[in-house]
């Protein structure tokens, strides 16, 4: 395994980091204070696009994406660097057009899109011009299992009408959200992994109601986590994204990367975290001297280095996997990375919040905001005991000599 970076990704990662400490870092306080002032909690503050507009002039823009002629061509191993320095900043990845749900939607329009829907809606979200959504997880039941969504998509002559109940549909209120891509049961006579199919449905339709936008541990996403009603929604047939019963395979290939792309982040969370559990401690003092000489405080922080670095290398060799020998291969990997990388990442933040004190639980820092992201992810994109089950099967399929 060779995880040296590219030229061409070293050199972006340099231009990224010295990005990141001139703009992005120091616009966080910027940008919590202009959305706090605005009538609208989820339009886009006028700091962003400023970000937006500078990284795209530098060509710090759509690194995700690989496919075709659409991103910037990167593999996984040189986009991993990147991906990790956009996670120091909680605003990074939107800065870079790298943010979520997005990135996921964009890999499906560019992997399984026909060139009417890549023209329609892929090139604006390369240009941001909007935002989207995606629309599976459902409250009424455990939606870990997408064999048990319930929302309906029944054929209509040339339409597809949609009815169902979808919470935590990330991006709906964002007002420049203008496309919601959806799973739902086409077909529940199928097998069981041929029964969901995927829509692109237009954030407009009539029929579509946000019940309530839900908060995430207390914090108000900037784009809004939407309960979503689907009422008699009616999209034209050209409105299916791939074929009809592909939802499920779809879903994977859109989860695959995007996984990647959290544990890729993570890593860059739990650096700040540890960045400023470092800072901090080097400069209060208790009990006869620095925070940073008491033993236990030496610890956290040796730990969280270990642990980060451990993190790093089970990160890249997942990358390698994927770009040489296929996702396929490297689902083992993936799993486990889903797992491990928010568990490091949210025990380095919880111990950089203890070493802050009172500090760590408020909103002077950071922080606080961390540690509500790192332990929301432990449950989406698959919760944690679904990768470990994917994990030991997989384990477990090496002895069948065993089988009993």
């Amino acid at each position: 395994m060779d995880f040296a970076l590219s030229p061409r990704a070293e050199e972006l990662r340099s231009r990224m980091a010295a990005f990141m400490a001139e703009y992005v870092l120091p616009a966080e306080p910027v940008h919590d204070r202009q959305l706090a002032e605005a009538d609208d909690p989820h339009r886009l503050p006028p700091i962003m696009r400023e970000l937006k507009e500078k990284a795209r002039a530098e060509g710090l823009w759509n690194l995700f994406l690989a496919h075709g002629d659409w991103g910037a061509g990167l593999t996984n191993l040189e986009y991993a660097p990147l991906a990790e320095m956009a996670g120091r900043s909680v605003i990074g990845p939107e800065v870079f057009n790298c943010s979520a749900p997005d990135t996921g939607n964009m890999e499906l329009l560019a992997l399984f899109g026909t060139p009417e829907q890549q023209d329609r809606w892929l090139r604006p979200l390369l240009a941001a011009e909007i935002r989207s959504c995606f629309a599976m997880t459902e409250p009424e039941v455990a939606s870990s299992d997408a064999r048990n969504i319930r929302t309906r998509i029944t054929r209509d002559g040339d339409e597809y009408v949609v009815d169902g109940h979808k919470w935590y549909t990330s991006g709906i209120l964002d007002p420049d959200c203008r496309l919601i891509i959806l799973m739902g049961v086409s077909d529940p006579e199928a097998s069981a992994y041929r029964q969901q199919s995927m829509l692109l449905i237009p954030r407009d339709t009539p029929g579509i109601t946000v019940l309530r936008d839900l908060p995430m541990f207390g914090y108000t996403d900037r784009c809004g986590h939407g309960d979503v009603l689907f009422e008699d929604v009616r999209v034209p047939a050209s409105a299916l994204l791939g074929g009809e019963g592909d939802g499920f395979a779809l879903a994977q290939g859109r989860l695959g990367p995007g996984r990647m792309h959290y544990a890729m982040r993570a890593v860059g969370f739990a650096e700040r975290a540890l960045e400023l559990m470092c800072r901090r401690t080097l400069t209060r003092s208790a009990f006869g001297g620095p925070l940073a000489e008491q033993g236990v405080v030496r610890e956290w922080i040796a730990r969280s280095r270990i642990e980060i670095d451990q993190l790093r290398l089970l990160v890249l060799k997942s990358a390698w996997l994927m770009d040489t020998s296929g996702n396929a291969a490297a689902r083992t990997e993936v799993a486990a990375i889903k797992v491990a990388a928010l568990e490091v990442a949210h025990r380095v933040v919880d111990r950089a919040v203890q070493a802050h004190g009172a500090a760590g639980v408020s909103d002077d820092t950071v922080l606080a905001r961390l540690f509500a992201i790192t332990r929301a992810l432990r449950i989406a994109d698959g919760p944690d005991e679904v990768h470990l089950r994917t994990v030991a099967r997989r384990e477990l399929a090496r002895y069948p000599e065993e089988s009993v």
